[in-house]
């Protein structure tokens, strides 16, 4: 159903992808836009159990997309370094398709919005939980269910792997 990816010696381990996946502190989002068009938005997310989880107004450009199909990709880029005298870029990312939904059970979305609360404000604990409390009626979570991720590391980062392992023999 999903493609696989085309240069084998480049796709990244199952492990190295959840890895880029649990320490991402963005994606873009793209979803079915206006006239057909793809939209894609970037947005903080948290990883667990099999699904990305972000927060959002209840409507706008976002919700239309998702009212429209819930077929997602969601891509993060978990390195990113240009190397100007090779005309390349060592970089790991990871590309996730997948349905996105509400989250509409109470407790999954409190557990979401505490989720990210604590990735991106560890240390604000009452106040992220007074913030989850004032916008509960206005906050959607939605819930990015991975049907397919495939990570994929640019040549540059594969050449500086193999010297590193290299070096160790």
């Amino acid at each position: 159903m999903f493609r696989e990816l085309r240069r084998k010696n480049q796709q990244l381990s199952e492990t190295e992808a959840r890895s880029i996946l649990k320490n991402g502190t963005y994606g873009v989002l793209s979803v079915q836009g206006d006239d057909g068009y793809p939209y894609g938005v970037p947005m903080n997310y948290v990883y667990g159990d099999d699904a990305i989880y972000f927060h959002c107004a209840k409507e706008g450009h976002k919700m239309e997309g998702f009212q429209r199909s819930d077929k997602v990709s969601f891509c993060v880029v978990g390195e990113d370094e240009v190397i100007p005298e090779a005309f390349s870029t060592a970089y790991a990312s990871v590309i996730v398709f997948g349905r996105a939904s509400v989250v509409t059970d109470e407790k999954e979305k409190r557990e979401a919005l505490k989720l990210l609360a604590e990735r991106f404000s560890p240390e604000y604990t009452k106040e992220g939980e007074a913030s989850i409390q004032s916008s509960w009626n206005d906050v959607c979570v939605v819930r990015l269910k991975i049907e397919h991720a495939a990570g994929k590391a640019g040549m540059e980062r594969i050449k500086r792997e193999e010297a590193r392992y290299a070096s160790f023999l």
